[in-house]
């Protein structure tokens, strides 16, 4: 499935090609460094179909798409000529040291974390089926496997050094060469045939295993960005295709072997030591605040920062991180089922049970904190009470990982002790579900609202009207193809197969926004309701063939003028369904959306009741 015409629309909404400095991508978003943050329409991009959330944090501008976002970065790059390389330094977004250090440690391990995962979960699949006795560690299935999944990790300083020299604005393959070299077998032998000590030009060099290592390439590529950009100042252009690759590797490798290696060893030592030691006079505590944390960090965006402490970790035997903050996405996953279970209405039930699978056996948790825990914020003090007490199990019980994966109901084999570490995560589970269960999870008290009837001596009860703008079909919001929309991620409404191409305004208000592509227009009424017309599903992609507005933002309307003319059958021969959402992107203002029981609809007949 082609993404162009979402990501032509996200380039065009973050400023335009000349806005965007470089952009990576992770699990599940897009993350964009800009020259302008104020160039970007963040509202528009909100409300834009296949769009969360955005997020503004650590220097980045983020996007957060789902799991599909790795299709639509491919397109994103190549429509506004960009990659995740920055373009200069004098154009990379201002912010403090340490925004600055989470942006260059999120960007340089976005793009491996899939590779990451994957092979977290094959390691977790291995453990599973030796430990059914279905598969021996002594075949050479077994072995071949095992290689396929510790591959990466075993040469993480190479995959590591070319996404962070791209990051920095580098050659990412000399960046390659440097890490490779740690793990060249005329280097490696020297640790086996000269101990711990050999000399390079008569000064001694420690020698050590630089496998699986983080924050040797991590020095070592960032001095190379440094001296890449000043050797292309003093060398002539027409030398530097060979000159400036041959002396960086002669400058860096030999001050990698001899400095930034052994000093990058021995700061994640450090940092492992301080992390094992809080773990060993509190794992209660520490657990508690990294399984109350992880919530906040991941809606941040912020929480790929700890990914080289964890994989420092696991190169020493395991690491205790990811024990910890998997009680906080089991939490989440919690959150989901106690809704599902708490809920009456169909269409919260079918976004609760929509998020649920993508937790569970993914670890991919953004629709349940961005569909759910951000409307109904009532529950977002269940998440992380649940984070708590799962994350304060787990470190009472001692759990570590074992392998590097998105914690999940399938990487479960890869924790020790397995046994307590299910308990943990049953135990954030559990208690993030009985919470929604017993205390609800609305944020107001939902009122019970009959259309046009009032009992005498009542208060009434402010309602707006919100008439068709369309002649079709009527079909519930939950039926439409596309979990944006079916899962009320952007608000409550109802949908349409239209019969006629035309719409009209559904009430007395303001145009605010018209999309460039003329398939979605969203308009503010009179009375405060922001609704979203979105003719089509995937229409964007269109480019704007077929559809005719007559309206531009900042117009006035009255119920019943004319909007855009569209091209039906035009549409559906392109393959795409005109089914048409039609969205109240500020669902939270309202106790109750009530939609009319009807089948048919013409244009300006009833549709929905909005109660206050």
């Amino acid at each position: 499935m082609s993404y162009q015409g979402l990501a032509k629309e996200i380039v065009q909404l973050v400023g335009g090609e000349q806005n965007i400095i470089s952009v990576v991508h992770c699990a599940t978003r897009l993350r964009f460094t800009l020259k302008d943050h104020g160039q970007a329409d963040k509202k528009n991009l909100e409300n834009l179909d296949g769009i969360l959330s955005v997020v503004e944090n650590s220097g980045q501008f983020q996007v957060v798409i789902g799991s599909h976002v790795s299709e639509v970065y491919k397109d994103v790059i190549k429509i506004a000529n960009v990659g995740s390389t920055a373009k200069e330094s004098s154009e990379r977004s201002k912010g403090n040291v340490i925004a600055r250090i989470f942006e260059v440690i999120s960007g340089s391990f976005s793009p491996l974390l899939g590779a990451l995962a994957g092979a977290g979960m094959l390691r977790a699949l291995l453990a599973l089926l030796t430990m059914t006795g279905v598969l021996s560690t002594e075949s050479g299935t077994y072995s071949i496997l095992v290689a396929a999944g510790d591959a990466i990790f075993f040469f993480l300083p190479i995959f590591l050094s070319i996404t962070l020299a791209s990051k920095l604005g580098a050659n990412p393959y000399v960046g390659g060469m440097i890490g490779a070299a740690l793990l060249d077998p005329n280097f490696t032998s020297l640790l086996q045939n000269q101990g711990d000590i050999t000399h390079f030009l008569g000064i001694p060099v420690v020698l050590m295993n630089y496998s699986s290592s983080v924050f040797p390439v991590f020095i070592a590529v960032s001095i190379y960005a440094v001296l890449d950009r000043f050797l292309r100042k003093i060398i002539h252009k027409d030398l530097q295709m060979f000159l400036v690759p041959m002396l960086s590797l002669i400058i860096i490798v030999p001050l990698t072997a001899m400095a930034f290696g052994p000093f990058g060893v021995y700061l994640g030592n450090s940092i492992g030591v301080f992390i094992n030691f809080l773990y060993s006079k509190s794992g209660i505590l520490t657990g508690a605040l990294m399984g109350g944390g992880w919530t906040f960090l991941t809606l941040l965006g912020i929480h790929t920062g700890f990914t080289p402490f964890i994989l420092e970790n696991l190169a020493k035997g395991g690491d205790p991180i990811l024990a910890l903050v998997s009680a906080a996405v089991f939490a989440q996953i919690g959150l989901a089922f106690g809704i599902f279970l708490k809920t009456k209405d169909k269409k919260v039930k079918a976004l609760a049970g929509s998020t649920l699978l993508p937790g569970l056996l993914s670890g991919i948790t953004e629709p349940i904190l961005y569909g759910l825990m951000l409307r109904y914020k009532r529950t977002i003090p269940y998440v992380a009470i649940a984070g708590v007490v799962g994350g304060g199990v787990s470190g009472l019980v001692g759990a570590k990982s074992m392998a590097y994966a998105f914690p999940s109901v399938l990487s479960i084999p890869i924790y020790s002790p397995l046994v307590s570490y299910i308990i943990a995560m049953l135990s954030a589970f559990a208690v993030t579900t009985i919470l929604t269960v017993i205390f609800g999870y609305e944020d107001k008290k939902k009122v019970e609202v009959e259309e046009n009837k009032v009992e005498a001596g009542q208060t009434i009860i402010k309602q707006e009207a919100i008439v068709s703008p369309l002649t079709g079909v009527i079909k519930p919001l939950a039926d439409v193809d596309d979990p944006v929309f079916s899962s009320e991620a952007m608000g409550k409404g109802i949908a349409i197969e239209p019969t006629v191409g035309k719409a009209v305004s559904p009430v007395n208000g303001t145009i605010t926004t018209v999309f460039p592509t003329g398939h979605a227009i969203g308009i503010t009424s009179d009375e405060g309701a922001e609704i979203l017309i979105h003719i089509g599903i995937n229409t964007v992609q269109l480019g704007g063939k077929y559809y005719s507005p007559v309206v531009k933002q900042g117009d006035r309307v009255n119920q019943g003028d004319l909007l855009v003319h569209f091209d039906i059958e035009k549409i559906k021969e392109a393959g795409y369904p005109v089914t048409t959402p039609i969205i109240i992107t500020n669902t939270d203002r309202y106790i109750d959306i009530i939609e009319m029981n009807k089948e048919t609809v013409q244009e300006n007949d009833g549709l929905l009741t909005l109660v206050i």
